[in-house]
Formats: structure tokens, C-alpha cells, sequence
């Protein structure tokens, strides 16, 4: 999805309501800051984008990922059935056990998100730790390329 060009309507709609102003400097002030809104108008989209991620999530099986690919952000559907048992060796069972001490602050995030993503805490460690260990983000040219999540 290409926001560049919702970006730039935006602008032009507030440079075409600066263009109302009486007198020249207040116009040319308001353009100025039409164009400098331009940062924190991408940062609200991207919110909007990944408000709507997180409804339409609460509503499928999987769940919606918002991925960005340079300044655009692509949504991407995770079916959580693909992911329901990391990738472990054959020999490996879900029988380890370890003693986590976590600031509550932290531990308070993990709950919310395991909850929100329909999981126990458990596998829902059990998976950020497995995507963790996963292939890292690769820098190749001028395009960084990995993961991540909103």
C-alpha cells in the first residue's frame, strides 16, 4: 500500500486552504507548515493502518501483520495454525524448564500481548523467543529487510 500519494493529497488540500489567507505571508506560512506536517501525517497513517490490523485480527483465525517495505507498509496475514509449534528438533519436546525473573512492568506486556493474540504466556514466550532465533533482517543495497510487528 502506497501512502506517498495519500501524503501528497493531504498537502495539497491544506496548501489549497492556505491559499485563502488574506495576505501573502499567511499563506505562505501555512504552506510551510502544510509541508512540514508531512513526517507526523505518515506516523498517523501508519496508526490508522495498524489500529485496523489489530480489528481485523480480532475478527480472523490467524492474525494481520502490519510489515513496512521501505516507507509503505504491506498488511500480511499469519495463519497462527502455521506457527502454532515453532520449528523445534525432533528430539525436542515442550518439557524444558526455566526460571524467568522479568520486571513486572514486562511481564504485565507479555500478558496483555499473549491475550491479545488469543495465547497462554507460555507459547507466546515460546514463539518470540523462536522468532527471535529465526534468520536475522539482512541489509542488501540500500533496502533493509527483516521483520516486524506493531
Amino acid at each position: 500500500m502506497q501512502m506517498a500519494h495519500h501524503l501528497h493529497a493531504i498537502q495539497e488540500d491544506l496548501a489549497a486552504a492556505a491559499a485563502l489567507a488574506a495576505d501573502e505571508p499567511t499563506s505562505e506560512a501555512a504552506r510551510r507548515l502544510s509541508q512540514a506536517l508531512g513526517s507526523s501525517l505518515h506516523l498517523r497513517l501508519l496508526d490508522i493502518v495498524s489500529e485496523a490490523a489489530a480489528d481485523i485480527s480480532a475478527a480472523v483465525p490467524g492474525r494481520i501483520e502490519v510489515r513496512l517495505a521501505g516507507r509503505d507498509p504491506e498488511l500480511v496475514y499469519v495463519d497462527d495454525e502455521s506457527e502454532a509449534t515453532p520449528a523445534l528438533g525432533s528430539d525436542d519436546a515442550l518439557s524444558a524448564r526455566i526460571t524467568l525473573r522479568l520486571p513486572d512492568s514486562l511481564k504485565i506486556q507479555i500478558d496483555v500481548a499473549a491475550s491479545r493474540e488469543g495465547v497462554s504466556t507460555n507459547s507466546w514466550i515460546v514463539r518470540a523467543l523462536a522468532r527471535g532465533l529465526e534468520s536475522r533482517p539482512s541489509r542488501s543495497g540500500r533496502r533493509l529487510t527483516g521483520f516486524a510487528e506493531s
